[in-house]
This record gives C-alpha cells, sequence and structure tokens, in this order.
C-alpha cells in the first residue's frame, strides 16, 4: 500500500496571478512572494507544472522561505528514528540542513527572485514537507509496522530523493542572487542524493527471520522465545515503557487502516508476544489504559513523573542512580544489568560502568509525597502471589550438586528439575549459571542413559536464552558435545540439539563454531530424515549459521538443496515460507545461484507464483528476483514457464511486498528484452 504521502492529489482551483519580474536592485525590502498550501498531499510529476503552481497568490502572512527554513528545522529536531530506517533518515536530514544557508543568503541578503524561481522554491517547500510526513512516520510510527515495512519505506525514501533532486535542477540559480559558494554546496547535496538513490537496500535477513518466526502459528519452542527477545531488542521494544509507547503507535494505525486489518491483527500478535516476555499482562489494546497501572487507583492522585522508574514505571521504593546520570529503581536496573544489557535504558549510551549508587535526595522527596497522600506500595506478598513463587537460591544450589551424584535414580531426578525450572522462569537460568550448572551439564550430553542426554541438553537449550549464559555454553566446550548428540541422540533430543544450536548462533563467534565444528553437515541430515518439528528446528538453525556468508557455501556443500526442494514440493510439512527464505538467502551468493539455478526449480518457483497462497507468491517471487538480478537467463526460463502473466495478476492484486517484487521483475523483462 502505498502510503496517503505519494498518492496522487487533485489541485485546488486558485486564481492565476502575474508576478512580476525582478529589478536591476535586490528586494531587500520588497515583501516575498508567497504560495499558500491546502493541508493535503501532493504528487510531482517530471517534466510538468502541477496546476496549482500556474496560479500563485501572493500573500502576506505566509513566507515561502521562512516554512521551508521551519520544515528543516524541525527535522532537524527529530532524534527517535526507528532502527530500521535510521540510516535513511538520518542520509535525508543530512542534505536538507545544507539547504539552509541557500535559504538564509534568498532571506536575509534580499535576493532577486525571479517568477520561476518562486514556482521552483514552492515546489521544493512541497518536497519539504513529504520529507517531513516521512522523517516523522519514522520517529514516532510503529516499530514493528516500520520492520514489516522496511522495502516500502526504502521506496518512499528514493521518491523524495528523486523528487528533491529533480526540484533543484530546476531551480534558476543564474537568475537568482545567491553565491557561487553556495550554489556549489547545493550541488554537492544533489549529487550525495543521488548516489542515496542509487544504493541498493540490502535486506536485513536476521530481521527477516526474527519476523518469520514472530508471525508463526505454530507452538512456540524456547529457542523461538529467544529469538523474539532478540527482534524485541532490536526494535527497542523490550520495556514496559518502550511497549506502551509502541501501543499508542498502533492505535493510530488501526485508525487509518481499521482494526481488523490483517496487517494490525498481526502487529498486535507480536506486541502480546513481547508482553509475555516481560510478564506484561496481554488485554485488548484498545480498550486498555496507556497510563502507568499505579495512576489508575486514584483519579485524584497525580504521581510525579520523576517518582516513577523508566523500566517498570511503577513508584520507586529504592531508587538508585547509574553512570549515565539516571535513576531507576535498584532491583529493576540490576535484573537489566544480569540480563548482560551495558547501556542506561533509558538514554541508550553505553555506560563506563555498572555500579549503582542510591538516590536518598529522591528516596526521602517520595516518602513524604507517600505519606502526605497516604499512598501504599504493593505489598512483598502481593507481588509474589501474581507472579508466581520464587525459586529459592537454596534449592537451585542442591540441584546443580546433585549434577554430580552416582545414583541414577538422583541424577535424573536432578537434570529432570533443571530442565523444568530453566524452562519458564528468567531468574532460574542466571542462579543455574552462577551455581556452576552449565559445566555439569555439558559433561553429561555423552551419558550412556538417552534420558539424561536428553533433559541435559534441553537444559542447555533452556538456559542458553540468556545472553550471558550463550557465552559460558560456549566456553566451557559445549557445542562440539550438542552437535554429536544432535547426530547420534535420539529424536526429540535430536531436535532439542538443533534448537539449542540455533539459540548460541544468535552470536557471531559461535555461528563460527559451529560450523568449524560440523554442525552444518548434521543439521542437514536432521533436515532431510526427521519430524516435522525436527526439520523445523534444523531449518531456522541452518537460516540464522548462513547468515554468515561463508557458511552459505558449507550449507550446499552439505547438500541442503535437495531436502529444500522436497519442502517446497510436500505441503504438509507447512514449512514453504520457511523454505523459500532459504533459497532467498543462498541465492545471495554465487554458489547457491549456481546450485539451484536450475530449469526444474524455476519451473517450481512458478507453480508457486500461480497457485500458491499470497505469502508463498511473495516469497517466491522474491527468489525469483533475486536469481535473475544476477543472470538474465532466468527470466527467459520464468517466461517459458507462462510467469508473465501472472506477475501482471500479483502487480495488481497481491501483497505489498509482492506487488513490489512483481514490478521489479517485469521492468527487469523490459530492459532485458525479454517480455514476449
Amino acid at each position: 500500500m502505498i502510503s496517503p504521502l505519494l498518492q496522487n492529489q487533485p489541485p485546488d482551483d486558485k486564481p492565476t496571478v502575474t508576478v512580476p519580474t525582478c529589478p536591476a536592485k535586490k528586494l531587500a525590502r520588497t515583501p516575498m512572494v508567497v504560495y499558500r498550501e491546502r493541508d493535503g498531499d501532493f504528487d510531482f510529476r517530471r517534466g510538468e507544472m502541477l496546476e496549482e503552481e500556474k496560479g500563485i497568490s501572493q500573500q502576506q502572512e505566509i513566507d515561502l522561505v521562512h516554512e521551508s527554513v521551519s520544515l528543516i528545522e524541525y527535522v532537524a529536531r527529530l532524534r527517535d528514528f526507528r532502527s530500521t530506517q535510521r540510516q535513511e533518515c538520518y542520509s535525508l536530514v543530512r542534505p536538507m540542513k545544507s539547504l539552509l544557508p541557500f535559504f538564509d543568503e534568498i532571506r536575509l541578503l534580499g535576493a532577486c527572485i525571479p517568477p520561476r524561481g518562486v514556482v521552483t522554491l514552492s515546489r521544493l517547500k512541497k518536497v519539504l514537507c513529504l520529507a517531513k510526513k516521512l522523517l516523522t512516520t519514522c520517529s514516532d510510527g510503529s516499530k514493528i509496522f516500520l520492520a514489516l515495512e522496511t522495502e516500502a519505506m526504502m521506496v518512499k525514501f528514493h521518491v523524495v530523493y528523486e523528487n528533491l533532486c529533480q526540484v533543484l535542477d530546476e531551480m534558476p540559480f543564474d537568475e537568482i542572487d545567491v553565491s557561487v559558494e553556495v550554489k556549489e554546496q547545493v550541488e554537492l547535496m544533489v549529487t550525495q542524493l543521488r548516489r542515496s538513490k542509487r544504493r541498493k537496500h540490502t535486506q536485513d535477513m536476521e530481521l527477516a527471520v526474527d519476523l518469520m518466526v514472530a508471525f508463526s502459528k505454530t507452538d512456540e519452542r524456547k529457542a523461538d522465545i529467544a529469538i523474539i527477545e532478540r527482534l524485541a531488542k532490536k526494535l527497542d521494544l523490550h520495556t514496559v515503557e518502550y511497549l506502551k509507547k509502541e501501543t499508542i503507535a498502533i492505535r493510530k494505525l488501526a485508525e487509518e487502516r481499521g482494526r481488523t486489518s490483517e496487517c494490525v491483527v498481526q502487529i498486535i500478535e507480536i506486541l502480546n508476544k513481547f508482553k509475555r516476555i516481560l510478564g506484561m499482562e496481554v488485554t485488548n489494546i484498545f480498550e486498555e489504559p496507556v497510563k502507568p497501572k499505579m495512576l489508575e487507583r486514584s483519579e485524584s492522585l497525580v504521581i510525579p513523573h520523576e517518582f516513577l522508574c523508566p523500566i517498570t514505571l511503577e513508584v520507586m521504593r529504592d531508587p538508585v542512580i547509574i553512570a549515565s546520570g539516571q535513576t531507576f529503581e535498584r532491583e529493576s536496573i540490576l535484573k537489566w544489568f544480569d540480563s548482560n544489557n551495558r547501556t542506561c535504558p533509558k538514554t541508550r549510551e553505553t555506560l563506563a560502568h555498572l555500579s549503582v549508587a542510591p538516590n536518598h535526595a529522591l528516596k526521602n522527596l517520595i516518602t513524604q509525597w507517600r505519606e502526605k497522600n497516604n499512598y501504599k506500595h504493593p505489598s512483598t506478598e502481593d507481588l509474589e502471589s501474581s507472579q508466581g513463587s520464587s525459586i529459592k537460591e537454596e534449592e537451585i544450589t542442591s540441584l546443580v550438586e546433585e549434577l554430580s551424584s552416582t545414583e541414577l535414580e538422583v541424577l535424573l531426578r536432578a537434570v529432570k528439575d533443571i530442565r523444568m525450572l530453566s524452562k519458564e522462569n528468567t531468574e532460574s537460568r542466571v542462579l543455574f549459571a552462577n551455581c556452576g550448572a552449565i559445566p555439569l551439564l555439558v559433561r553429561l550430553l555423552p551419558y550412556p542413559n538417552h534420558k539424561i542426554q536428553e533433559h541435559a541438553v534441553t537444559s542447555l537449550l533452556n538456559l542458553s536464552i540468556n545472553d550471558t549464559n550463550k557465552k559460558l555454553i560456549a566456553q566451557e566446550q559445549a557445542i562440539p558435545a550438542i552437535i554429536d548428540v544432535l547426530r547420534n541422540g535420539s529424536m526429540e533430543s535430536r531436535e532439542n540439539s538443533a534448537a539449542a544450536l540455533f539459540s548460541l548462533s544468535m552470536l557471531d563467534e559461535n555461528k563460527v563454531t559451529i560450523a568449524l565444528s560440523e554442525g552444518i553437515p548434521a543439521l542437514v541430515e536432521l533436515l532431510e530424515t526427521g519430524t516435522v518439528r525436527g526439520k523445523k528446528d534444523a531449518l531456522t538453525a541452518l537460516f540464522n549459521l548462513c547468515l554468515n556468508q561463508a557458511n552459505k557455501a558449507r550449507a550446499i556443500d552439505a547438500g541442503i538443496v535437495p531436502p529444500l526442494q522436497l519442502l517446497l514440493k510436500d505441503k504438509r510439512t507447512g514449512m514453504l515460507d520457511e523454505a523459500l527464505s532459504m533459497f532467498l538467502l543462498l541465492a545471495t551468493h554465487p554458489q547457491g545461484r549456481h546450485e539451484i539455478g536450475e530449469l526444474s526449480f524455476i519451473g517450481m518457483l512458478v507453480d508457486i507464483i500461480r497457485e500458491g497462497t499470497p505469502k508463498n507468491k511473495e516469497c517466491a517471487a522474491s527468489v525469483l528476483l533475486e536469481l535473475s538480478l544476477n543472470n538474465s537467463s532466468h527470466i527467459l526460463a520464468a517466461l517459458q514457464f507462462g510467469v508473465y502473466e501472472h506477475l501482471v495478476e500479483m502487480s495488481l492484486t497481491g501483497t505489498n511486498r509482492a506487488k513490489r517484487k512483481a514490478n521489479a521483475i517485469l521492468q527487469l523483462m523490459r530492459t532485458s528484452d525479454q517480455l514476449p
């Protein structure tokens, strides 16, 4: 769906006014010719002057230059750009700011502006409005939606680049009395914009697989939860405060697209998964209040914002100051640090140290305010009952000690209990690691009893959800032992070994270790011979490993292509989109393109484009486009299988991403003279 910012709008009827030519003398004190613009959207057509530009009325209250400068100053103040569009946002803000000297010379030096210059300035202002709306969306919009629409947003940025270049090319600098230095600066900016316009967008494949798992309707595995945690961190949606802001943004999106639209429903599903990870209650976002729960206790009670912890949004009991100068509830910030975070949750800056200092002044103010307003914190008992029983450290220590037992019964019970306790409780994962459970569990991986082996590898899978534990597990040389279980263990042990390798592979250094330990051939074997669940675990792990370029060749050498092709043919597995996503990743490697770009595979892609679900078609078109960009013979092969009419249909009725892919392939066909 093209944003309303980019859609054509009918022009307003405006009276035509003759703009007098400038005399030789500068018009420093002559009122600037201005243009009143309606509050609406607009578009640009190359080589044409819009009707509304033909009649520029002379209004005293609006100054074209002043309005343009205000627009630039507005976007210069924007800071919190979404991570998925951050690079493009700054690439657009920088050239906009470089226009300020040009406007300053016109405004301060009284440069003479001919009629053609006034028209061009009015068009320039409209492009700046377009840029402002786009940048504001990237600053205030739903982070989940913008992650899903990464490609569409790139298209919108390129439209702004093109329009800005076009209008500045048409600016009559020779007729406007500005300095040579300013003119050269603008010309340099246009050159940089053209470079940005030519820059090819590289898909964030890690983000793509994370979103794919987040949208999955199947039962969530512990490794899948680790992906959702990673996705939440990548999108900066890992605190209560951020999720409340995201809720507001999603509500606005729902007003535009409808609450029941497929896009909004999917986004809410991901939001709810993020909430579950933080232990938040999942409610109807259109009914729940966005303000903190504490504010709901009494409508007449106003809680000072400074008293609320930025993480929990609850009134602080024991406020402490960290290295960034920000104040948090002691328990909340220590949990943040225990999760291997080394940044300030509020400012996002890297901290010089992780020490905390009591904020006695604020604590005294909170105490005085509580006494004055008769405010009571929820009791500790209430909190524990709402969050479930707390796991005692003594119990953890006892279980870890039993891992060294020589009695089979004691050992089996201990490792099973560790598996269960580490499955649901975040705190227990840290405690087990601190008590030395990881090296003992690694020693149990070769144990001859299959049940002990299964519980041990699954316990390591659960513990690996914590990022610090990922490193500790790898340091204990667990990866080769896990791969051995993947080859020789029971089917459930093999499945959970694959899931454990996936979780560990989230760290880049572990991707290399797993590959060098021959983990990729073992995963390919499970992809070929495992259950549906095992195939899913293997494919997800392989996808993550192949985000490393060298591992793509290793996966191809290990024979990944034939079992992937079987997944395309066997619809019972329900893994068609996942298999196509893997093919898309392999198609970015020369060896991968050679291996999969055979005639029979192109035929399978065309069949999916013809008969698949909308999502299937979108994924298949993405793979075909990637192959065709590097070899035009694939276009000819696809045409021979009758793809043309299906691409035309997809360009009209497919998903937003499918339309873009179909149009890109059709354009390739035109430029390579392959159209029938």
